[in-house]
């Protein structure tokens, strides 16, 4: 038979042949391997097939061969992605807010083509989330790599940062003014991506959501605050920072009634400290950045908790219940 002009890509065709249209639900017959291979343009025979399978197995493709009925199937098993796994890759990009609604599909498009075209039908019934709110900022891969390049040069990097107006506009923080950060890190909290770095001027580590920065580029200076940052534990430092809000680091007590216990354990982790208070309240000590995000939180936790030390952040507490009640 003579060879097509595909005849030399015949073993990366059938590659994706068995990829688009097999799994352990589905195969194909030798019959409509040869009609899906004459389809790109390349001659099969049954004999140089089975050397084909062959090859592939050797190559580390695993082709499985069933028998239902008098026809014979070939498959593809063992994919690099088992298909729950799939769904949970597309579930976090379809969820996350900091990936832009394109770029969710596009993603999403991707990750598909891992599996056949039958689950890939599966991954998108599993995981659409009706009217999430997404990113805007096209630029966020580019902004992302350029922090990773920066880190690994071991430089700094300089952009703008912004905020939303009552208008709807992006508003440049500080007039404009560029920020001069050492980036050490990036940490994904609450559904936002934020950049840890160390601002020269504050002489402090900072974290910025990464979705609000603008013209990034990398500076020819070599970072600064390893120090500061090496005394960082981010898993901690996401714990004591709600929803990433700076505030006054201080160990606060709060009075909880046990049905509460989740909640806290959830929130600061197995090891946070619990004593009883008595047989229906217990008392947990955390440190934290107090801030009004925090204190939100406990007021969103009703009756049911309250602070009762230190004094400072019971007496904020008192304020923001007396702004409240004159408000409404």
């Amino acid at each position: 038979m003579a060879k097509g002009a595909n005849q030399k890509l015949k073993l990366l065709y059938l590659i994706k042949i068995f990829s688009e249209n097999t799994d352990d639900d589905h195969g194909l017959t030798m019959k409509e391997i040869v009609k899906e291979l004459d389809a790109y343009g390349v001659s099969a025979e049954r004999k140089s097939l089975y050397d084909d399978f062959e090859t592939l197995q050797i190559y580390g493709i695993d082709i499985n061969k069933t028998q239902h009925d008098r026809n014979v199937y070939y498959s593809i098993g063992n994919r690099d992605f088992e298909v729950p796994e799939l769904k949970l890759l597309v579930d976090a990009v379809q969820s996350s807010k900091f990936i832009t609604q394109k770029k969710s599909e596009e993603l999403i498009g991707k990750l598909e083509k891992l599996t056949s075209k039958y689950e890939a039908v599966k991954l998108r019934r599993q995981v659409y989330v009706h009217g999430r709110i997404k990113n805007m900022n096209e630029s966020i891969y580019y902004i992302v790599d350029t922090i990773h390049e920066a880190i690994a040069a071991n430089c700094r990097v300089k952009f703008q940062y912004y905020q939303w107006n009552v208008k709807k506009e992006q508003e440049l923080k500080h007039n404009g003014t560029f920020y001069d950060v050492s980036p050490w890190g990036l940490s994904w909290d609450d559904e936002n991506y934020y950049l840890i770095g160390y601002d020269s001027t504050a002489g402090k580590i900072k974290h910025l959501r990464v979705d609000k920065i603008l013209n990034i580029n990398k500076i020819d200076e070599r970072r600064e605050g390893r120090e500061q940052y090496n005394g960082i534990d981010m898993a901690e430092y996401a714990r004591k920072h709600f929803a990433m809000f700076d505030g006054k680091e201080e160990i606060v007590q709060i009075e909880c009634i046990n049905s509460l216990a989740g909640v806290m354990i959830d929130r600061f982790g197995k090891d946070v400290h619990m004593r009883a208070s008595d047989n229906e309240h217990f008392i947990v000590s955390v440190s934290v950045a107090v801030s009004d995000q925090f204190l939100g939180w406990i007021i969103g936790l009703g009756s049911g908790a309250r602070i009762i030390s230190p004094e400072s952040v019971t007496g904020r507490m008192r304020d923001i219940g007396r702004r409240i009640q004159e408000e409404y």
